[in-house]
């Protein structure tokens, strides 16, 4: 069953207390962003989001869109940047200095590049985007 592990509108835009509900989960996450022009998108990761100074989780990954339509992008296999995340942000698929998806340490503002880890597109039309609505769903 899914079970809410964070929500900005619950627990406030922090990625710090994201990683604190997080601390105890160990399943896959569902991470799933509204950003200010309505647009929703996200990621699966294979595990629960933390702090570490190295990226970790498996090509079980994926980064997601609805924008305009509904888009998967799987691991290409051309590298391991799944995750990576400190206190002052989260990044979710890298390569050539872009990022995937990449979340500030406020969960305000993010960024959405074409990445090599999962050979994706921009996940909305603007490359930038402000949070709306960000939560994290884990399978318990």
């Amino acid at each position: 069953m899914w079970t809410l592990v964070f929500s900005t509108l619950q627990h406030g835009f922090s990625l710090n207390s994201m990683y604190r509900k997080m601390s105890k989960v160990e399943s896959p996450i569902l991470l799933v962003i509204q950003d200010t022009q309505n647009n929703v998108f996200g990621a699966l990761t294979s595990c629960a989001l933390k702090m570490s100074d190295h990226f970790y989780g498996t090509g079980e990954s994926l980064l997601f869109t609805f924008c305009p339509d509904f888009q998967v992008y799987n691991w290409t296999g051309d590298n391991m940047y799944f995750i990576k995340g400190n206190n002052e942000s989260l990044s979710i698929g890298a390569g050539d200095g872009k990022f995937g998806l990449w979340l500030d340490g406020d969960l305000n503002q993010g960024r959405t590049e074409a990445c090599n880890t999962y050979g994706n597109e921009p996940l909305v039309n603007e490359q930038d985007f402000v949070v709306k609505i960000l939560e994290c769903w884990a399978f318990l």
